[in-house]
């Protein structure tokens, strides 16, 4: 699954693209959306804003209407000029959002659909997102609380519950809670205060990192380099696609073990995060 670091990198290459131009063209393979296309036509309304929210993706409309996009493990926007060949195969198309300059699909989409805007508040999957880390305006006393009321849970996992947090994968989860020597396996109720506030900070830090404008300009969201630690290639990541290769700080081999009932993998150094059990 994307790190909210990709999304919201999408959204904002999205946002570039499309906002404040007249939609000249849409079109979707997903029935649900083509009934409210016909209901309420897409074509004519002017996109005037997209957001990411989490994991989420959210492309605003005139008139009220936005569309949700959760691209789950395969899903991506790409960003053509008009008559450009795509990368993807027409097949993979789900939703296209045509403007005269750009031209956003969105392939392999697996969650889209319209919402009114009036409705976004109790939206069910929305208003039960954790923190944003990526939002301006972050709550890091919240997010701490919602990591305290994990507490028989096992760390790695609810770093990656997107009601206690959102934005983290499993990518940033193994890198943060090296950074901060933590047990991805210990029970939140063994944690000090001050290592969940490292969590949350760290977390913060390296996400924001990653959307710095001093990065390369996307017009996908696929093929991104993010980096915990350097920008030399070799070197960008502490752990995580490291197992068995030598700890950057204290030369032990990396270790890897599935977690959680997704059994997602997970990759820490055993002399650098002790165990707790």
């Amino acid at each position: 699954m994307p790190e909210g670091d990709t999304i919201f990198r999408a959204a904002r290459a999205l946002n570039r693209a499309l906002a404040g131009n007249a939609v000249v063209r849409f079109e979707s393979v997903l029935p649900h959306l083509t009934r409210v296309h016909d209901d309420e036509p897409i074509t004519g309304r002017t996109v005037t804003s997209v957001k990411s929210v989490g994991k989420h993706i959210l492309m605003e409309f005139t008139g009220g209407l936005l569309l949700r996009t959760h691209m789950r493990m395969n899903g991506s926007w790409h960003i053509y000029r008009p008559g450009e060949s795509w990368q993807r195969p027409r097949l993979s198309m789900r939703v296209v959002v045509g403007t005269e300059d750009f031209v956003a699909v969105g392939f392999d989409i697996p969650v889209a659909e319209m919402i009114k805007e009036k409705d976004l508040r109790r939206h069910e999957e929305l208003r039960k997102l954790g923190p944003d880390l990526l939002a301006e305006r972050f709550d890091a006393a919240g997010a701490e609380l919602r990591i305290r009321a994990r507490g028989a849970s096992e760390i790695g996992d609810v770093l990656l519950n997107q009601r206690v947090l959102a934005g983290i994968g499993n990518v940033y989860k193994s890198e943060v809670l090296f950074a901060c020597g933590v047990d991805p396996f210990a029970r939140v109720e063994w944690l000090t205060r001050d290592e969940i506030s490292c969590l949350v900070s760290t977390a913060r830090r390296f996400l924001r990192a990653n959307v710095s404008d001093n990065l390369a300009a996307m017009t996908t969201y696929t093929g991104f380099r993010r980096t915990t630690r350097r920008s030399d290639p070799k070197e960008r990541l502490w752990v995580y696609g490291r197992a068995g290769a030598p700890c950057r700080k204290c030369a032990t081999p990396v270790s890897i073990r599935a977690q959680g009932r997704d059994a997602r993998l997970t990759y820490w150094c055993r002399a650098c995060q002790p165990s707790r059990s």
